[in-house]
């Protein structure tokens, strides 16, 4: 594996990590935030996080440049907010167990996914039992409001850790909000969890020499302004589609 930063921490692949990656480019590709090329692109699949801050960390890449600490200091905020919170949402927790339990088993599935190597025992199999089984009472709109809540509340609070960086709060609120479509799927709940921004689409630098005429005619207007835009050529607002297409197939 390349290393395509300087990342502190040495990430290394946990036993949902692929399996996750996967499913969220492929779910990103569909959503239009990754390119159709993304599982072959290197600077995404890998776990170090690029050092170029034009380029969004992905979430799988977060433990390269947070490692175990800092991840287990905002689990631990949470659930400390989650243990003074009101009665109806905290009783599903306490009876599970006390705030050591889940801040022990909510980080492990973190650094799991994030890229710090074999810690979530079971993988998604005692991911699903756990919210199947043991937290079934806050699988729900309700539930899933006030943990979204109480979760930014921590993640404000832990800004000073992180804030070195603006994109890991922006991959964190990617991770956060892959999992909670999951859940609202999974368990028939509207989405109703917000986390702040995610990460911003990213395109391919679009290459008009390697491209036919037709392929060129079937670009959108705004895929071709902002083609043209990103090559240096300037288009006036007042250019419309088939000016766009004429300076495209000159260049």
């Amino acid at each position: 594996m390349s290393k395509l930063s300087n990342s502190t921490y040495e990430p290394a692949y946990g036993y949902m990590t692929e399996k996750i990656q996967l499913r969220y480019i492929s779910n990103a590709i569909e959503e239009k935030i990754l390119p159709v090329n993304a599982h072959r692109m290197g600077d995404i699949v890998t776990l170090y996080a690029s050092k170029s801050q034009s380029k969004p960390i992905q979430f799988w890449q977060l433990f390269s440049v947070l490692g175990p600490d800092r991840i287990v200091r905002i689990v631990h905020k949470f659930y400390h907010l989650v243990y003074q919170d009101e009665i109806w949402f905290k009783a599903s927790f306490e009876r599970i167990g006390d705030i050591s339990h889940h801040v022990r088993t909510q980080s492990s599935m973190w650094l799991d996914v994030m890229g710090g190597g074999l810690k979530y025992h079971g993988a998604e199999f005692r991911l699903n039992f756990h919210h199947q089984h043991n937290a079934l009472e806050v699988m729900n709109a309700r539930g899933a409001e006030r943990w979204a809540k109480l979760m930014v509340q921590a993640l404000d609070e832990a800004e000073k850790h992180i804030r070195e960086d603006p994109r890991i709060r922006i991959s964190i609120n990617t991770f956060l909000t892959h999992f909670m479509k999951k859940y609202a799927v999974d368990f028939g709940f509207k989405n109703v969890g917000t986390f702040g921004a995610t990460n911003a689409p990213i395109k391919n630098k679009l290459n008009f020499l390697n491209m036919t005429d037709a392929a060129i005619e079937a670009l959108s207007e705004p895929d071709l302004r902002e083609a043209l835009v990103g090559r240096g050529v300037n288009t006036s607002k007042k250019a419309d589609k088939a000016e766009l297409i004429r300076k495209a197939k000159s260049l």
